[in-house]
């Protein structure tokens, strides 16, 4: 009758603890993970790679390459798509990348 049961030195107060580190282990590691994937540049395209366009995991555009057989001035609004279409594939792979990467990590950030 003399045991004392509350408080962390009860049940397993232990296991609280290394439950918390575990846990700060698997935020640094899911911070790490979107840093890299932030620093990695993607390249999407279009029309066959003659519109190419570089974005990093963090969505920013890092460069556009345009193959001069598709600039036509008189139809500028086809190579406007070619730029998005080339952006969306870019960002499609992006988005695959984190869905792989962090997926394991559940919305830690």
């Amino acid at each position: 009758m003399g045991k004392n049961f509350g408080g962390f030195g009860g049940f397993g107060g232990g296991n609280m603890q290394a439950m918390m580190r575990q846990a700060q282990k698997m935020q640094q590691d899911a911070m790490k993970a979107k840093e890299e994937l932030d620093n990695t540049v993607f390249e999407g395209t279009a029309s066959g790679g003659l519109v190419k366009v570089e974005i990093t995991g963090a969505h920013e555009m890092q460069s556009v390459k345009i193959d001069p057989s598709v600039v036509d001035p008189d139809d500028v609004e086809m190579l406007e798509d070619l730029v998005v279409a080339a952006f969306n594939d870019a960002k499609a792979k992006v988005d695959e990348a984190q869905s792989s990467k962090m997926g394991a990590f559940g919305g830690l950030i």
